[in-house]
């Protein structure tokens, strides 16, 4: 009798350690996979809930941090060209290794003194030949514009009750598509807004007065290096205050700029000009013609 008992006891204690086995097995498993469904760059669509303002993190502090960019000034030279270096190469990235991509684009612009409602939208973009989508989610939602038509103008169709008119072809630089607009279409998306910080960075470093300072940091989760450039006195010969640069550290593109101007009252917080963040970016889609065509069946439904 002791000993069936002493064998059961073991059968009981073998089948204990396989079934812990196995649940840990199957833990691990769980959580091998929902770590390879983590996808924080590629999905998006027109429904996304876009009501909540990016995201920025606390710096992250490390002890000894690595920086994914070389931005180690040279001696003697201007505090803004290691950033120059990494724009223009950030610019050669773009065109060697990315074709296309979509994205949630998220920008404000200050037109003619005045902060205009942030403006939010689904992008398509292709870089060759150079072609935009976009579908408006906050305000308006449901505007769309294309461009170019086969015409070379940019076609759009407004929300609610105005969708009545149809579609409605554009000069991209007339009075009607840029109402609103600080910038034409053409000078959207990441590699126009890289070519921009080119050119005025360019510009600056034959002038002083410019502090440069460096950050690692997150944007919605996204590792990011901050560049921060401030021109503390103003002079014509500067665009802006202060600009603010985050640089996605994967992607190695530029996912956020954000411009302000000087103060008119000294200790006031600086105005901001223009913001631009780019979020969800999923690249290399291998877009084609119909995804930029304004006979494609999936645009302008009224």
């Amino acid at each position: 009798m002791r000993r069936k008992l002493h064998f059961v006891i073991q059968r009981v204690s073998t089948l204990l350690v396989i079934l812990t086995s196995m649940v840990a097995a199957g833990s691990l498993a769980q959580a091998q996979q929902e770590n390879q469904l983590v996808e924080p760059i590629f999905r998006v669509s027109n429904e996304e809930n876009v009501d909540q303002t990016p995201k920025l993190a606390a710096r992250i502090a490390t002890a000894a941090p690595v920086a994914p960019f070389d931005l180690t000034q040279r001696p003697g030279e201007h505090p803004l060209m290691p950033s120059l270096r990494m724009a223009q190469t950030a610019l050669q990235n773009i065109d060697a290794n990315i074709t296309d991509y979509s994205a949630i684009l998220r920008k404000q612009e200050r037109i003619d003194g005045v902060l205009m409602d942030e403006e939010i939208a689904y992008i398509k973009i292709r870089h060759n030949p150079y072609a935009v989508y976009m579908f408006f989610l906050k305000p308006h939602k449901g505007r769309e514009c294309l461009y170019p038509n086969v015409d070379g103008k940019l076609v759009a169709m407004d929300c609610g009750w105005k969708r009545r008119f149809g579609k409605l072809p554009l000069d991209p630089n007339g009075a009607l598509a840029m109402k609103g607009q600080k910038y034409p279409i053409v000078k959207l998306g990441v590699r126009e807004l890289t070519n921009e910080l080119v050119t005025v960075a360019s510009q600056d470093v034959n002038f002083g007065e410019c502090e440069v300072k460096t950050f690692q940091n997150k944007l919605n989760g996204r590792p990011v290096t901050q560049i921060v450039v401030t021109h503390p006195t103003e002079r014509s010969n500067f665009r802006y205050h202060r600009a603010e640069l985050f640089i996605d550290n994967e992607l190695r593109i530029p996912i956020r700029y954000a411009a302000y101007a000087w103060p008119t009252v000294a200790g006031e917080k600086p105005p901001l000009e223009e913001s631009y963040t780019y979020l969800n970016i999923k690249i290399n889609n291998g877009f084609t013609d119909l995804d930029f065509s304004a006979d494609n069946p999936a645009y302008f439904k009224k």
